[in-house]
């Protein structure tokens, strides 16, 4: 690639970055024979499997490289894609004389935790949450102390009606409020598509948000998505140890865990490798 192409890939990858959009980065590892394509070619493909900018080959080449950048996607892991560029019947329709491999990996933007509300299992959530990878954003109103969140991507101090809170699918939206207004950002969080809605509340406090949802036209199943109250089972206790038991539930919902002691789900493991199987995952 030319230093200009190359430019041009990086300024619109930051661009992408900036707008928190997904995609797919297509890199050429490997040709042989006739190819039009070189090592180190490279292109983006969009969420929708458009070629945004690079090179790769162009027909058939470029249509199986997009169409893997889609499934690597939705997966979401990176593949490697042999090309076979000699064979117009088995291969992709390019009798060039020669193959390519083509490494395409996912590039996601990292979901947000939105943190509604301040205090400490606010703070506390902020810490775990941003050491984990989430951009961390905490819209409390009036505007909480920066110094109290060191580690948030962003602080929204003068959304008193939650009109910024616009979580996207890999988002979690955890409410902190401590009561005041759990049940109006409530409605606007389960009206997203959030992957995680919880309220930090008392069991009492919880039956009460969820009444008054059930009174803005929510439907049970609708229901199910919010935790109230939120957090796993810890007997949690100080504001860190629920935090804890918070962030620990989202991990669990978004990597498909059970919540069980990893040492009852070795000890349920059949078969002559259970003790193999259990190893590495204690070593994980």
């Amino acid at each position: 690639m030319t230093e200009g192409e190359q430019s041009h890939l990086l300024d619109l990858m930051m661009a992408l970055r900036d707008r928190r959009q997904a995609y797919a980065l297509a890199t050429v590892v490997e040709t042989k024979g006739s190819a039009s394509a070189s090592p180190g070619s490279k292109a983006l493909i969009g969420r929708d499997g458009t070629l945004l900018a690079g090179w790769v080959g162009g027909g058939c080449a470029e249509s199986t490289v997009r169409q893997a950048a889609l499934e690597c996607l939705r997966d979401p892991q990176p593949r490697v894609v042999d090309l076979d560029l000699d064979d117009e019947v088995l291969g992709v329709g390019m009798p060039c004389g020669g193959s390519m491999r083509v490494y395409v990996e996912p590039v996601l933007p990292a979901p947000t935790l939105w943190i509604l509300g301040h205090g400490r299992v606010a703070e506390c959530l902020c810490r775990f949450g941003a050491t984990l990878g989430f951009r961390v954003v905490v819209d409390d109103a009036p505007a909480p102390d920066p110094a109290r969140f060191p580690d948030a991507a962003e602080i929204i101090g003068d959304d008193y009606g939650y009109e910024r809170l616009e979580p996207q699918a890999e988002d979690a939206v955890v409410i902190a409020t401590q009561h005041k207004g759990d049940h109006v950002s409530a409605v606007r969080a389960l009206r997203s598509s959030a992957a995680y809605v919880a309220v930090i509340a008392s069991r009492k406090r919880s039956r009460l948000v969820l009444d008054f949802l059930r009174g803005e036209g929510f439907a049970e199943e609708e229901l199910a998505r919010l935790r109230a109250p939120a957090g796993l089972d810890l007997g949690a206790r100080t504001p860190e140890e629920i935090a804890l038991s918070v962030i620990g539930e989202i991990v669990m919902l978004g990597r498909g865990g059970s919540g069980r002691p990893r040492c009852d789900a070795a000890a349920h493991r059949t078969g002559p490798r259970r003790e193999e199987a259990a190893d590495k995952e204690l070593v994980a």
